[in-house]
């Protein structure tokens, strides 16, 4: 069970992303609730501090992904084995659910891969500054198990929780889930080139490619940013936005690093969400 501190840092960081509070109102918010049941604020607040990206992310749009010191809830999947990382492979984000533990990316990320995956959110420079998370089950859609159909091309990960029982979510927040799109929306993408120590990101608006893929462009989306968020009404307290795609699709996200996709989220994911919170 969740401590007292831990529910109200989650209900404050929701009041937040509704803009109903600032940054300043919210770390003061959880520093207060703190001082109430006696328990330190300082993990809540600071980690509530450190989520928030720097302003320039927030706004104008780009050409190029520009590399930068990555976010809380943005990560990189790389290969586990021996309590040790790999290389990392792709892209992941987590997503707010009840228990605090999924994550999406895209499916053909995570198919026919025999090892164990791990997810660095906030990878930067060599380091995990959230600490290491395993996958323990990976849920895709029975289309995309038949027929590996670009429509269908998205996954949601559980995420095995820390070892004193917090879920990933408590730790680094998460992006809201959003199945239905508008064709132009403008989005903030993020992602984790292969053998880079640090991702990129590009604003830019998604225009529709087809009814059931979206096309976003900006250079630098090369192999290994696929799973990266299309990330749409970035909140300016708490640096987190809306999910309304992840870097795959049509041609496995792209065969240009100046053009990506992503499948189109409506029912079909909106029920294989369901699926991965019942745990089905």
């Amino acid at each position: 069970m969740r401590s007292p501190l831990r529910r109200a840092i989650r209900a404050i960081r929701a009041l937040a992303q509704r803009k109903r509070l600032s940054a300043a109102a919210a770390l003061s918010a959880v520093a207060v609730f703190a001082v109430v049941i006696g328990v330190p604020a300082d993990g809540g607040a600071s980690r509530l501090a450190e989520r928030i990206g720097p302003p320039d992310r927030m706004t104008g749009t780009s050409l190029t992904g520009q590399a930068f010191g990555g976010v809380a809830a943005v990560g990189a999947l790389f290969t586990y084995g021996s309590g040790r990382l790999g290389s990392h492979f792709c892209t992941a984000s987590v997503v707010d659910s009840p228990a605090g533990d999924l994550a999406v990316t895209a499916a053909h990320c995570v198919t026919g891969r025999t090892e164990q995956i791990a997810f660095v959110p906030g990878y930067a420079d060599g380091k995990a500054p959230y600490g290491i998370w395993q996958v323990t089950r990976i849920y895709t859609d029975q289309a995309w198990q038949s027929s590996q159909n670009p429509n269908d091309d998205v996954a949601f990960l559980r995420l095995s929780p820390a070892g004193d029982g917090v879920p990933i979510e408590d730790v680094t927040g998460a992006e809201q889930l959003g199945t239905s799109p508008q064709a132009s929306t403008l989005v903030q993408v993020i992602g984790y080139p292969d053998g880079a120590n640090e991702p990129v990101w590009c604003v830019n608006s998604t225009t529709s490619f087809s009814p059931t893929q979206l096309q976003f462009d900006c250079g630098g989306y090369t192999d290994g940013t696929s799973g990266g968020p299309f990330l749409a009404d970035l909140s300016a307290t708490t640096g987190q936005g809306v999910v309304i795609g992840v870097i795959g699709g049509y041609e496995q996200g792209g065969l240009t690093p100046s053009v990506s996709y992503s499948a189109v989220f409506g029912t079909a994911v909106a029920a294989l969400y369901e699926t991965a919170v019942a745990g089905g």
